[in-house]
């Protein structure tokens, strides 16, 4: 399977949730966020499905907020009975704003501002997810100041090393989230969550990376996990109700990702899962994982108007687009992989061996390196492919340039989701 779905329609354009991209970049400008909304809940749904199937009625998939947040994903998330995971005050706000019921929204972060734990209590949000045992006080005291009890998991670290960049790897040791198993940290503050008058421990969080390709991490967080919670039913005489296993399933930026099967890598941890649990004699407990990038981001595109195109004989090539790492900052984060296309003539050959880069003034304002593109005149439309997650949520204002709109494309519609910034808005908040 390509990545892009639909190539060329008759007029050799590249088209996107079946709708001309072209005229998307006409009516709308450039640069331009697509969603497809209708592939996001198709992968709502594969969770969903996989889920209910294999962990039962009780499990519940989140959707990872920080992979894209506005409104409108709230109100999809709803619809297809998502609970979120939230890591901030702004998008606890944003999901309040648009209606989402907080009491399946898991609040997240190494370093909860106290401003962020009263507002997040104050608004019923579901569950903490704590990270150390300066937070879990602070919940302890704000629950207690305003009369709750509430509800946490702990997240802890389970060593596990998912091979993964490094940027991107978190569940090791020495990672600035969650306490760790092995140096004896998880059993304290789980000892100090159990001892406190306004918490109510639910269960435990992990999470080892993200793009994993591979089930093998995912089986052995989860026997590492179960083993923890082995242990504190045996000293302490408490099972807890809730594991989370957190995110990381990778998504396909080129045609040199694997394809990847999302329900049969959740069945093998399910059957890991009920086959320990069978061993310790432990409850089978409610089960979570966060899904985010492969929730959004295959069903997202972005489009540029291509600007310069500059060759440097016996050196490269250059296109430079009218956006870059304002609204697209992965490249210059990650390096990360991209497939970029001419829009405007998809139906060509791709000859031209080219980078193509921003408009900042940062040498490292760069989407892709030596990418192979029908080569574009001035005008011409650039699209770049798996777009829908840590574009929008990462962009930036950066030499002062607005941020894009976000179009939602559905059955053969196009509507705005979020509009795009002016330039007054750029200068909305000066004094």
């Amino acid at each position: 399977m390509y990545i892009c779905d639909n190539i060329g329609n008759c007029e050799g354009h590249l088209t996107f949730a079946g709708i001309d991209t072209t005229l998307l970049a006409e009516k709308y400008g450039t640069p331009l966020y697509l969603m497809d909304e209708d592939k996001i809940r198709e992968n709502c749904r594969i969770y969903k499905n996989a889920f209910t199937k294999y962990f039962g009625e009780n499990a519940l998939p989140l959707f990872a907020s920080k992979s894209a947040s506005f409104k409108r994903l709230y109100e999809i998330m709803a619809e297809e009975k998502m609970g979120i995971d939230v890591v901030s005050s702004g998008e606890v706000y944003t999901a309040i704003k648009a209606g989402f019921d907080l009491k399946n929204a898991y609040f997240h972060s190494n370093n909860k501002t106290d401003f962020d734990i009263e507002f997040a209590i104050q608004n019923g949000i579901g569950y903490f997810v704590v990270d150390n045992i300066q937070e879990l006080e602070r919940i302890n005291f704000e629950a207690g100041k305003q009369g709750k009890k509430q509800d946490i998991l702990l997240r802890l670290t389970p060593g596990i090393d998912p091979h993964t960049f490094e940027a991107i790897s978190t569940g090791k040791v020495d990672s600035k989230f969650g306490s760790a198993i092995e140096t004896g940290q998880a059993e304290i503050i789980t000892c100090q969550a159990l001892e406190m008058e306004n918490i109510n421990l639910c269960g435990f969080h992990c999470h080892i990376g993200s793009q994993i390709f591979e089930t093998e991490p995912f089986y052995k967080a989860a026997e590492v996990m179960l083993e923890f919670i082995s242990l504190i039913k045996e000293k302490y005489c408490y099972e807890i109700s809730q594991l989370n296993l957190g995110g990381g399933y990778g998504v396909r930026y080129t045609n040199n990702d694997p394809v990847f099967d999302i329900d049969g890598s959740i069945k093998q941890v399910a059957k890991s899962i009920k086959e320990i649990c069978e061993i310790k004699k432990l409850s089978i407990p409610k089960i979570l994982m966060e899904p985010g990038r492969s929730i959004v981001a295959n069903a997202g595109m972005t489009l540029y108007t291509a600007g310069t195109v500059k060759e440097i004989p016996g050196f490269k090539s250059y296109v430079s687009i009218d956006g870059g790492m304002t609204d697209n900052p992965r490249y210059a984060l990650y390096k990360a992989d991209y497939t970029v296309l001419n829009a405007s003539k998809a139906d060509k050959t791709p000859d031209f061996k080219c980078s193509v880069v921003g408009r900042c003034c940062e040498s490292g304002d760069i989407i892709q390196e030596n990418v192979n593109l029908v080569k574009p005149t001035r005008g011409e439309i650039i699209a770049v492919c798996t777009t829908g997650a840590y574009n929008y949520s990462m962009a930036s204002n950066y030499n002062r340039v607005g941020k894009p709109p976000v179009i939602m494309l559905s059955k053969g519609k196009d509507y705005i989701a979020v509009k795009g910034e002016t330039l007054e808005d750029i200068v909305r908040n000066d004094i």
